[in-house]
């Protein structure tokens, strides 16, 4: 299969601080791709040069297909009513409107309101929209349900799994790691200017360990342990609390989150 979007040796500087040292990357067609890093990491600079937003050094970038983007922070004049952006994005990209799309996101129900009078979530679905426009083959997406509440984080889940059954590629840069885990197919994590990881979650697990957490409550209160091995570290801990006629009200165990391995990659110290 051919890849939507390929990434080689790429490099960037801003005077002598380097942000990316040189990363290698390979998004495939189809499918919903978060590229995640901790703030200072080069995440932002890394997507706005795959964008076209942003110069680099060195290196090169080849994107198979037309390309549609959803900034975070978007914003639009504030008298503009929802369907005149439309009919300007579209009228600068020569293309038609895609009413079938416009239904789907609920624009036409805003056609009334100016963009200041739109909510949070509104403003998300109108620059999706925006995004949409001429039918990309790539949707990049920057913190797409930051600020709605669980209602409109469901819909706009809903609305981007539907875009990638249609055969669409979405890249997508969060910070939400449970939505990370609900929505994507892989993952990279950027470091220090390099990619310390790329794959799916599951095997994201495996490379850090499976750690588990096992949660006790006794009459002194919570405690948490962390282990690899349940069954050993459950033993010895239930032995000692019998022994010192400690009496267990609650056990609980879980293993570790897509988020507590991140922090495992992520924080890491790279060369």
């Amino acid at each position: 299969m051919k890849d939507a979007i390929q990434v080689r040796g790429l490099k960037k500087s801003y005077g002598s601080h380097t942000v990316l040292k040189g990363l290698d990357l390979q998004i495939e067609k189809g499918e919903i791709f978060a590229l995640l890093g901790v703030n200072g990491a080069g995440k932002t600079t890394a997507l706005e040069c795959i964008e076209g937003l942003r110069k680099y050094d060195s290196g090169a970038v080849t994107v198979n297909g037309e390309t549609g983007i959803q900034l975070q922070s978007s914003s639009l004049p504030a008298h503009i009513r929802p369907l005149e952006a439309v009919k300007l994005f579209a009228k600068w990209k020569k293309t038609k409107i895609d009413d079938t799309m416009l239904n789907d996101l609920g624009i036409k129900e805003m056609e009334k309101k100016q963009y200041i009078q739109l909510s949070t979530g509104q403003k998300r679905r109108l620059h999706l929209a925006l995004a949409l426009i001429g039918d990309p083959d790539i949707i990049f997406l920057d913190e797409p349900t930051a600020g709605l509440d669980v209602e409109g984080r469901l819909s706009l889940h809903r609305q981007i799994r539907d875009l990638r059954s249609h055969g669409k590629t979405i890249v997508l840069a969060s910070h939400d790691m449970a939505e990370v885990e609900t929505l994507c197919d892989r993952i990279a994590i950027l470091n220090n200017g390099n990619i310390v990881f790329c794959g799916t979650a599951s095997e994201l697990t495996d490379r850090v360990g499976r750690k588990y957490f096992i949660h006790i409550r006794t009459q002194q209160g919570d405690s948490t342990f962390e282990t690899d091995n349940i069954e050993d570290t459950l033993i010895s801990l239930l032995g000692e609390l019998k022994q010192k006629k400690i009496h267990v009200s609650d056990i609980r165990v879980d293993r570790g989150t897509l988020e507590q391995h991140f922090i495992e990659i992520a924080g890491r110290k790279t060369e």
